[in-house]
C-alpha cells in the first residue's frame, strides 16, 4: 500500500499523506456525528505549510471524492473552504486547503458543554447562507452541508466537505444510511437518490442550525428558540418549493442592509426576501423555483453580491469563551508540533 493511502487509513501521526506529515486528526469520533471524509491536520516536509488534508472513507469512491474536490476549487466566498491541492492522477486521493485553527461544530458544542447561544446560531446561520448563497449564484448545489461539515474558526465559519452527498453515491441510487452521511440534514429527496440542488443545501442547513441550536438535527419545534424556530422550520420542509433561498435566510439571520448610496435612486418594490420575516414566519413568497440559480441580482443584496452581510455578526464575542480557548490551544500546539524523526535506513 503506498504511504498516502497507509496515512488515510491509519490516521496515525507521522503518517504521509500526499506530500504532508500527519501531525493529528481533526475530528472526535466520540461525537457520534458522522463525517463524510477522513479530515487531518498536516505539515510539509520543510515545516514552511500546515494544511487541513481530506481523504476518502474507506470504501469510498475515489474518482467521485477527487472530482467533487477539482470542483470546489472554484467556490467563491469568505467562509467557503475550497480545496487548493488535489492528489495527482494515479495516487492515492486526497486534497488539502490552508490550515486555520478550527472546531468541527460537532467538537465546539462539547467544548462549550451544550447549544450554542443564540447570537452564535445567528451569526453561523447568516455566513452559511451568505455561502451557498454566492455558490448558488456559481449554479454550484454545495451537497455536503452537515453539523460535521461546518468548522468554526475565530474569524468566522468554514464550510466543507463539498460534494459529499454527490460523492456518497451517484443519482438515482438511495443514499440514506451511507457511511458518513448525516440522515438528519439529509434531504429526503436526495436519501431517495435525487439529484442534490440548491433547496436540498437549505434543508441541510436549517438541520445544522437546528443541531447548533439544540445538539439535534431533528428536534420537535418546540426545542428550537423561539427567534429562530420559524427561520428553521421553514428550511425543513420536506416540500423542496417550500424552503426559502439562501437570500431570504440572510435577510433573516443577519443584519439589515444599510442605506443605499448617494445617487443609488429610490428603493424598488420589495425582493422575495421580504418574504421571510426577520422574526416570524414565512409568507407564500418562498415558494420559488428551489432548483435553479438565483434569479436577479437583487436577491443577492447591494451591488448583486451578499458578501459582507454576515460579518456583522461575526464581531468580538460571536463564539463562546470556551471555544475560543480551545482555538488557541490548537493553535498552541501545532505551533510546538515537530514532524516525527523518520527511522534510520537499515543496512
Amino acid at each position: 500500500m503506498p504511504a498516502s493511502a497507509a496515512g488515510a487509513e491509519g490516521r496515525g501521526r507521522g503518517s504521509a499523506i500526499g506530500p504532508y506529515t500527519v501531525l493529528r486528526g481533526l475530528d472526535d469520533e466520540a461525537s457520534g456525528i458522522p463525517v463524510p471524509e477522513r479530515r487531518f491536520i498536516g505539515r510539509s516536509a520543510d515545516g514552511d505549510r500546515t494544511v487541513l488534508i481530506s481523504a476518502p472513507l474507506p470504501g469510498a469512491d475515489p474518482g467521485r471524492f477527487l472530482a467533487e474536490a477539482e470542483t470546489s476549487r472554484y467556490l467563491l466566498g469568505p467562509w467557503s473552504s475550497p480545496a487548493t491541492e488535489v492528489a495527482a492522477p494515479g495516487d492515492a486521493p486526497w486534497h488539502a486547503r490552508p490550515y486555520v485553527p478550527a472546531l468541527p461544530l460537532p467538537a465546539a458544542l462539547t467544548v462549550h458543554g451544550g447549544p450554542l447561544p443564540e447570537r452564535t446560531v445567528r451569526a453561523l446561520g447568516a455566513a452559511l447562507a451568505e455561502t451557498l448563497a454566492i455558490g448558488h449564484g456559481q449554479d454550484l448545489a454545495h451537497a455536503g452541508v452537515s453539523p460535521a461539515a461546518v468548522l468554526l474558526a475565530a474569524d468566522g465559519p468554514r464550510l466543507t466537505c463539498f460534494g459529499a452527498v454527490r460523492a456518497a453515491a451517484g443519482d438515482g441510487a438511495p443514499r440514506s444510511g451511507l457511511p458518513g452521511l448525516e440522515s438528519g440534514s439529509l434531504p429526503p429527496e436526495e436519501a431517495a437518490g435525487g439529484r442534490p440542488h440548491p433547496a436540498g443545501d437549505v434543508y441541510a442547513l436549517g438541520a445544522t442550525l437546528a443541531y447548533a441550536a439544540t445538539g439535534y438535527t431533528v428536534p420537535e419545534r418546540e426545542e428550537l428558540p423561539a427567534a429562530l424556530r420559524s427561520v428553521v422550520t421553514a428550511c425543513l420542509s420536506r416540500d423542496p418549493a417550500a424552503r426559502p433561498r439562501p437570500a431570504e435566510l440572510l435577510d433573516a439571520l443577519g443584519p439589515a442592509p444599510g442605506p443605499p448610496a448617494p445617487g443609488a435612486g429610490a428603493a424598488g418594490p420589495p425582493t422575495p426576501a421580504a418574504g421571510l420575516d426577520r422574526a416570524g414566519p414565512l409568507s407564500s413568497a418562498s415558494g420559488l423555483d428551489p432548483a435553479g440559480p438565483l434569479s436577479s441580482a437583487s436577491e443577492l443584496g447591494p451591488a448583486g453580491n451578499p458578501a459582507g452581510r454576515a460579518v456583522a455578526l461575526l464581531g468580538p464575542g460571536w463564539l463562546p469563551g470556551r471555544i475560543v480557548a480551545a482555538l488557541a490551544r490548537q493553535s498552541a500546539e501545532l505551533l510546538a508540533a515537530t514532524l516525527p524523526v523518520p527511522p534510520a535506513p537499515q543496512d
